[in-house]
């Protein structure tokens, strides 16, 4: 950009007139970068701008300059070069398509020809804040495009104009937020709502320099004055608390802020209540901001000055937010330092007008099909069935135990296995009994040939002792014999094997007597119901019922109840009855423990009935458990 160093040589400091005006001589354009760097609003800078602009970009004849908000739509003019009263109008269709295309446009002017409009748009943020469009002479292309450049450098200025104002306004911003928070702070200091909204006044009244603040709450269709700044106790009935009232209903009827003496922005507004509280109280300038929650008004907040301090916009606009951050809180307040009867009474009356008024469609409909439902049932019957835990058994469960000590040789079957009457379950090794065996034939045959030589030599005495060991030789032999016949484990009858897996085990010894297996039958099953003890006493023997196991959900299975066991059991703090039922048919896929949900029917009863019932007897219980 032409003249881009003498800028900076204007800015070095001077000490004598002949420096000043040697400066001048080498920069003619300082006036115009002192007017630029001192321009203080966004007219007076985009002025100075385009002045600066025009002189440093050669054979200008006349620029135009529009600016608008970015989400405005509307542009209007900023500035023009030169100042004088010339008509620089033409360059308008020129900014307009610039701005509508949003790029820099080059083209010869359509009114006075040897002239070209270059139109560039001031984009921030990738929003379009204006548009400038300067008319220059004919000149080649190389210099029309650096002109172009020039515009894309120069309108950074611009962009630090903005920059500012935004800061300005973040800070504006910040600091009324940050007064907000502060006075809404008081509010929450204490629980108790007296000293809360005083406290609040009073900090309020302060802050702003008022005479006076007064809160008010909304009861039963007017304000009712609760809080006077620097007042711990309100005197009932007083006509202070009269007039601040009527001027409180007076900003409420008209759901927004009045303000006295009337400003540009409230000349519509009714004023008379304000008008008189000034009368009255001397108070030369008046504030009533009503105060809402979810768009229902709950109160007002009225703020007091002298005269000469009447309260300007920026002033009711903290004030405003204040009162939508404090006013909610208090109300909270408010509501719960009532009496608990009260409470009561609010809510109930609040559901009453929710009812019977205008609105709240959706809640009448549901309260029209709960009472219709209630209804329905009150008049309903259905089957009652009591619901209940289930378990199934086998109904014969035959233990497989060990005949001798001895020792796991193989096994085959382990539990869940489907066997078949003979099948050998496991083998049990017989080396120690077949040794035991042979000892005693041993044994046998010694005797037999003594037995026979004290025949021979007539000794009676010795035939009959011998007589005798050869008959003890001969059971353990028989003994041994049968020993042998039982290492092989059979099952007793086609089932399914319950519990017992020796695959682990093999080679380990087992005693006689323990249980190796338990087999039970595939066929025959006993259902066990546990039945609640609160139920119990409408069950009885030969009812029906249908049963879902978990593990088949789709295939219900009809039984009927056989027995009733006086014997009850505890579990999860509950006592249950043993409720002892068989199936009607059975299903292949059936095994012994299955749980599941049966359901035993007992009569028809009242919907309402069979859904309360449970309630209604533990509220009786309750009751006559807490009855002196």
């Amino acid at each position: 950009m032409e003249g881009s160093s003498s800028p900076q040589e204007s800015l070095e400091p001077t000490t004598s007139s002949s420096s000043a005006s040697s400066s001048n001589v080498l920069d003619p354009h300082s006036q115009l970068w002192v007017q630029f760097a001192q321009a203080n609003s966004v007219k007076s800078f985009c002025q100075a701008w385009l002045n600066l602009l025009c002189h440093l970009i050669p054979k200008v004849s006349g620029a135009i300059m529009l600016v608008g908000e970015p989400s405005g739509g509307s542009f209007n003019a900023a500035a023009m070069w030169p100042t004088e009263q010339k008509d620089v109008k033409r360059l308008v269709p020129s900014a307009q398509r610039s701005l509508k295309e949003r790029r820099g446009l080059i083209h010869p002017s359509e009114t006075i020809s040897d002239l070209y409009e270059v139109a560039f748009p001031l984009e921030v943020d990738g929003n379009l804040h204006g548009v400038v469009v300067l008319e220059v002479r004919s000149q080649t292309d190389e210099a029309l495009q650096n002109i172009r450049r020039q515009l894309y450098w120069a309108s950074s200025w611009y962009e630090v104009m903005v920059r500012r104002q935004q800061a300005g306004e973040f800070h504006l911003v910040q600091d009324r937020l940050q007064s907000a928070l502060a006075l809404v702070g008081t509010a929450c200091d204490s629980a108790e709502f007296t000293q809360a909204a005083t406290s609040f006044v009073t900090e309020l009244a302060t802050k702003f320099d008022c005479d006076r603040v007064s809160l008010g709450f909304l009861r039963g269709g007017r304000v009712r004055v609760r809080a006077l700044s620097h007042n711990a106790k309100l005197e009932k009935q007083t006509n202070l608390l009269h007039a601040v009232g009527k001027a409180m209903d007076e900003a409420l009827d008209q759901e927004e802020i009045v303000v006295f003496p009337l400003t540009n922005e409230s000349l519509a507004q009714v004023i008379r209540a304000h008008q008189e509280l000034v009368r009255q109280f001397g108070s030369g300038a008046v504030c009533s901001i009503p105060l809402h929650i979810d768009g229902n008004f709950i109160g007002v907040l009225t703020l007091e000055r002298p005269e000469d301090r009447p309260f300007d916009r920026a002033t009711i606009e903290v004030c405003k937010a204040v009162a939508d951050l404090a006013g909610p809180i208090l109300e909270t307040q408010r509501r719960n330092d009532r009496w608990l009867i009260t409470k009561v009474g609010d809510s109930s009356w609040t559901t009453v007008k929710h009812l019977v008024g205008p609105k709240h469609a959706v809640m009448k409909l549901c309260v029209l099909v709960f009472a219709g439902l209630i209804a329905f049932f009150s008049v309903t019957h259905s089957e009652y069935r009591v619901s209940a835990k289930s378990l199934l058994e086998p109904s014969v469960l035959r233990s497989v135990v060990s005949p001798f000590n001895g020792y796991v040789e193989t096994t085959h079957f382990r539990a869940g296995e489907v066997i078949q009457a003979g099948n050998i379950l496991c083998t049990l090794d017989d080396r120690e009994l077949r040794l035991e065996r042979l000892k005693w034939l041993n044994q046998l045959d010694e005797l037999e040939k003594k037995h026979n030589q004290a025949l021979a030599t007539h000794e009676v005495a010795e035939v009959t002792i011998l007589m005798a060991q050869m008959e003890q030789a001969r059971a353990q032999l028989s003994l041994l014999e049968e020993q042998l016949t039982r290492t092989k484990l059979v099952a007793p009858f086609d089932g399914v094997v319950v519990t017992g897996d020796l695959s682990q085990k093999l080679g380990s010894p087992v005693e006689q007597g323990e249980v190796l297996f338990e087999v039970a039958p595939l066929d025959a099953y006993r259902l066990i119901v546990q039945v609640d003890e609160r139920d119990v006493r409408d069950i009885t023997v030969k009812q029906r019922g249908q049963l879902l196991l978990s593990s088949l959900p789709k295939d219900p299975l009809e039984f009927s109840v056989e027995n009733i066991t006086p014997v009850s059991t505890a579990e999860e703090g509950r006592n249950y009855f043993r409720v002892e039922a068989s199936l009607d048919h059975t299903l292949p896929r059936l095994r012994p423990g299955m749980e599941g949900v049966a359901k035993i029917e007992v009569d028809e009863r009242l919907l309402i009935w069979i859904w309360t019932h449970s309630v209604v007897d533990w509220v009786r219980m309750t009751v006559w458990k807490w009855l002196p």
